[in-house]
């Protein structure tokens, strides 16, 4: 934007909706935190990092690709991951196709913490998310995302796309 031109400030009601989002985009992560925490002792990074790997084929990911899944940096995967696998529910191995890259794989016993934690976890996503919306909300809410999704990342590559 040249410094001669007027910002587009938002209007009252792009105001509201603005703030009402980052409402959201700042507490919801926090309630979903706190009941994982409290129900499952894991933390919602740790959970989407086990989801991932419980929904992908075989429970394998490679830890590079499971980073973007779970919209983390390597790094913080790498020591989620190292947690994880001290609990005995995630363990690397080298990828056989490529051993320049480390795979991540879901063992028996993440598999079966996955499965007892989702139960709470899907009854909160639905109290905070789903419940307070109508079947139309919901469709607007959908297609809302899609759209701001599309702005941040208009070529698609998401990884998150793949499980929706």
């Amino acid at each position: 934007m040249d410094a001669s031109q007027e910002p587009r400030w938002l209007t009252d009601e792009e105001m509201q909706a603005w703030l009402g989002l980052v409402s959201v985009v700042i507490r919801l992560p926090a309630a979903l935190d706190r009941q994982l925490q409290r129900d499952a002792g894991i933390s919602h990074f740790e959970y989407q990092v086990l989801s991932a790997l419980s929904m992908s084929r075989e429970r394998t990911i490679r830890m590079g690709d499971l980073a973007d899944l779970a919209d983390g940096s390597l790094s913080r995967l790498s020591h989620v991951v190292s947690r994880l696998e001290k609990r005995g529910w995630v363990r690397r191995t080298p990828d056989p196709a490529d051993g320049r890259y480390t795979l991540a794989v879901l063992t028996d016993d993440g598999w079966d913490k996955v499965a007892a934690t989702a139960p709470g976890h899907v009854e909160t996503v639905r109290g905070l998310v789903m419940d307070p919306l109508t079947r139309a909300q919901i469709r607007q809410l959908t297609e809302i995302g899609r759209r701001i999704s599309h702005a941040i990342d208009p070529d698609g590559s998401c990884p998150t796309q793949r499980f929706s």
